[in-house]
């Protein structure tokens, strides 16, 4: 018989000002750090989380320090559920750009869900009563 691990569960609350975005390093590393990562799946989950993290202050939440992030991090037996919402409109994804179309290749910004959905293996935009949020799933090996 097969005992079924129970899922762990991590919250960060931040502000909504981008200096914040740097507390998630430490947030990720303390609750992952009994799974062993190796770097590159540490990086890319560091990476995903910090972008959906920075979007949210940025673009949902409108640097609004009234506002706030909150950062929900789910560690099962296959996989890591980060879970990222903020108080704003949310997105609807099919209608962002192609950042990889040629008239957007030099913007400086616009690759975000781009760079999310390339490292991450699920990515969901949700509607919340109150905000939004983002569900990324990375599978561990």
């Amino acid at each position: 018989m097969a005992i079924a691990r129970e899922k762990k569960r991590y919250i960060l609350e931040l502000i909504s000002k981008p200096q914040h975005v740097t507390k998630v390093e430490g947030f990720l590393l303390n609750a992952t750090k009994a799974l062993h990562l190796d770097d590159d799946q540490f990086n890319r989950l560091l990476i995903a989380t910090t972008e959906a993290v920075n979007n949210s202050i940025i673009h949902g939440n409108r640097r609004n320090p009234k506002k706030k992030v909150v950062l929900i991090c789910e560690i099962g037996s296959a996989s890591i559920i980060i879970h990222v919402q903020d108080e704003g409109p949310g997105i609807d994804p099919t209608k962002l750009p192609d950042p990889l179309s040629a008239e957007n290749l030099l913007r400086e910004n616009g690759r975000g869900v781009f760079l999310i959905r390339s490292l991450m293996n699920n990515v969901k935009f949700r509607k919340l009563k109150i905000g939004a949020e983002v569900v990324m799933r990375m599978k561990m090996n």
